[in-house]
């Protein structure tokens, strides 16, 4: 493997896994998943995913315009964001890739391409934003 792990969110998946109003402000919903995350590349996602990780927020929609931070790029999805998923896993075939969605055709299309997926509550589960909260 070449490189830090990357670490692809979808983030129109994860974000609408949980029904807490996100739909009244997606682009909202989505910059915070976006900070919860900023802390991963440093600290990983122990046991599965030690540091450093390469962090990639996939927006698409109304999400389109949220910036990236440190720590978290973010790749806006010109047209499906399931495309511009796999299109970030084909782009990285020498890397170890793990990818963060429930949805089952984009899981399908990206193991079918070497990449390690987990649904959104491991990621809320494992991960800690830089306040020490759960991400998500």
């Amino acid at each position: 493997m070449e490189g830090p792990p990357l670490l692809i969110v979808d983030a129109a998946n994860v974000v609408g896994s949980r029904p807490d109003g996100w739909w009244r402000d997606r682009a909202g919903a989505t910059a915070r998943l976006r900070d919860s995350l900023a802390g991963v590349a440093e600290a990983g996602l122990p046991p599965h995913l030690p540091p450093p990780v390469e962090v990639v927020l996939v927006v698409e929609g109304r999400a389109r315009d949220v910036p990236a931070v440190p720590g978290v790029g973010v790749v806006a999805a010109s047209g499906s964001g399931d495309d511009a998923v796999v299109d970030l896993v084909s782009a990285a075939p020498r890397r170890r890739r793990v990818v963060v969605t429930a949805d089952r055709e984009l899981r399908e299309r990206v193991t079918a391409r070497g990449a390690e997926v987990y649904g959104p509550r491991w990621l809320r589960d494992g991960a800690q934003g830089p306040d020490g909260a759960p991400v998500g």
